[in-house]
């Protein structure tokens, strides 16, 4: 197995999840982003054979560190590496379009890839199912939500009329346009269930995440964008519903725990007590549910315009919000010109209804620098 991203709020679930499974699955290798003293830490704990990092001086490329090398991530040294006949499993838990390549890369040699990055699909979701078919590469979904879905569909999407991805709503359910304009990066990273990285937070509370849900849903389940609604639900123990053509819903219900969506990838289709929490029927008095503001985040329905058009658009998109979030981060741009700018840069691109995978790079190189131009044009 190879974690991707192992040092994020996925790789260190997954990481606790395969600790206490020690004798199911060996750990290959890991990456990360930046944190290369931690990467170098669980590579000795989890016994890994090489390790990459993302951003790391020169020298240390390739490093030896207790007889544990170290390479660039996304180079060609770990892409064979990924690609190699000992790996099963690719965790792909790299936050951002920054994850496609190595997804890519594990589905082109026909491995499974426990995806978390839903940005893979976003991006390039008619050509990256196209390759896992024709590779024999299998994606098991590790987001809650699609997790949700894969679970009660055990595999067999047969009759399914419509699907219903639940989201908590973020730090700033029920605010207003006005309320919205002069909320802090402060404000924006305290998400009321889910302890995640500041970039997923932050689309949380724009509700962008929920449209890149969308987006990815309707690629991994071959679904029309018609049949994939969104609903909030703030206590976010429902991760989603499926509704059959005979008008029976399932749902799958669980506290808001990531390493039981992440443990039932890894052990698809075996179920295996779990050290997620589990849920306390007799202190549960109610669920709650309601229909996202589209108009205080109209970041929704850009996901679902995406959804219904294809083509580059999902790289654009992925790829504007991406900087766009950034931006706001560094206190450089307000929180509601994060979804402008995404509009923005969507309606000027150049639309390609059929693009190659290189074309899918340009528009997302494109997008990125098109976001930037706007930021400094709109302060």
């Amino acid at each position: 197995m190879v974690v991707l991203g192992s040092t994020g709020s996925i790789g260190t679930s997954t990481l606790d999840v395969l600790g206490r499974l020690r004798d199911r699955f060996q750990v290959v290798g890991l990456s990360a982003g930046t944190q290369l003293n931690e990467l170098r830490r669980q590579a000795e704990e989890h016994q890994a054979e090489w390790i990459a990092i993302q951003e790391c001086p020169a020298h240390n490329v390739p490093d030896q560190h207790k007889g544990i090398p170290c390479f660039a991530a996304d180079s060609e040294d770990v892409i064979r590496r990924l690609q190699a006949p000992d790996v099963d499993i690719v965790v792909s838990a790299v936050v951002g379009a920054a994850g496609f390549n190595c997804t890519w890369a594990a589905l082109e040699a026909g491995k499974t890839v426990a995806l978390a990055n839903k940005e893979s699909l976003v991006v390039g979701g008619p050509l990256v199912m196209d390759l896992a078919r024709k590779h024999g590469g299998r994606i098991i979904p590790v987001d809650s939500e699609h997790s949700a879905v894969f679970q009660a569909i055990a595999g067999k999407p047969e009759g399914v009329e419509r699907i219903i991805l639940t989201g908590s709503g973020g730090p700033f359910r029920g605010w207003s346009q006005e309320k919205l304009a002069n909320v802090s990066v402060e404000q924006s990273l305290r998400h009321p269930t889910w302890k995640m990285g500041p970039k997923i937070t932050v689309d949380s509370a724009t509700l962008m995440n929920k449209a890149l849900e969308v987006i990815e849903a309707r690629w991994l389940f071959d679904l029309q964008p018609e049949q994939i609604d969104v609903v909030i639900h703030p206590e976010s123990m429902i991760h989603s519903f499926v509704e059959f053509v005979d008008g029976s819903v399932l749902a799958q219900i669980s506290p808001p725990d990531m390493r039981l969506p992440i443990q039932y990838a890894l052990t698809y289709p075996e179920r295996l007590p779990c050290p997620a929490e589990r849920v306390k029927w007799k202190e549960l008095s109610s669920f709650h549910f309601e229909s996202p503001d589209r108009k205080s985040f109209p970041a929704l329905d850009l996901g679902y315009e995406v959804a219904r058009r294809g083509g580059t658009t999902g790289a654009v998109l992925n790829a504007a919000n991406e900087t766009a979030v950034a931006g706001f981060l560094d206190r450089k741009l307000p929180f509601l010109n994060i979804a402008r700018a995404c509009r923005a840069v969507l309606d000027a691109h150049t639309f390609d209804p059929n693009p190659t995978l290189d074309g899918l790079r340009a528009a997302d190189r494109w997008a990125r620098e098109e976001v930037r131009r706007w930021t400094s044009l709109n302060p």
